[in-house]
């Protein structure tokens, strides 16, 4: 299905980021705000801290913040897996960004070329192939 318009472009990747979400953790955010700027999607989201989190935070806290590093750099690898799997886009980075302490993280995928034509919004070399 190709997306008509930059909105809807943002829900289906706002559902892939959470599906990506729900297969690591269990559950979606509770909070995702998704811009595309020429090349660069930025993803928002605030997640939601899980028990076990909680419970190896009042532990060994060390190792909790070495459990969300090698988290962070698998949702990097499953986000960047979907999109390219779903897209035809060429990616050049996925950088990522989590801070435990307020369960807050910024992705950014940077593509090799925008998405979006500037002058009338629609996309430019998307072509969703999953469902939706």
């Amino acid at each position: 299905m190709l997306p008509i318009n930059a909105n809807e472009t943002k829900k289906l990747l706002s559902h892939m980021y959470n599906e990506v979400s729900k297969e690591l953790f269990g559950f979606g955010t509770t909070l995702l705000k998704v811009t595309v700027e020429q090349n660069v999607i930025t993803f928002q989201a605030k997640h939601r801290r899980a028990p076990r989190s909680e419970a190896l935070e009042g532990e060994v806290p060390s190792l909790k913040q070495e459990v969300d590093f090698h988290m962070s750099l698998l949702y990097k690898k499953k986000l960047k897996q979907k999109l390219e799997t779903q897209t035809n886009w060429d990616i050049e980075a996925v950088l990522r960004d989590y801070d435990s302490a307020t369960q807050l993280a910024f992705t950014n995928i940077v593509l090799k070329k925008k998405i979006y034509n500037h002058i009338n919004g629609f996309p430019f070399g998307f072509i969703w192939r999953g469902r939706h």
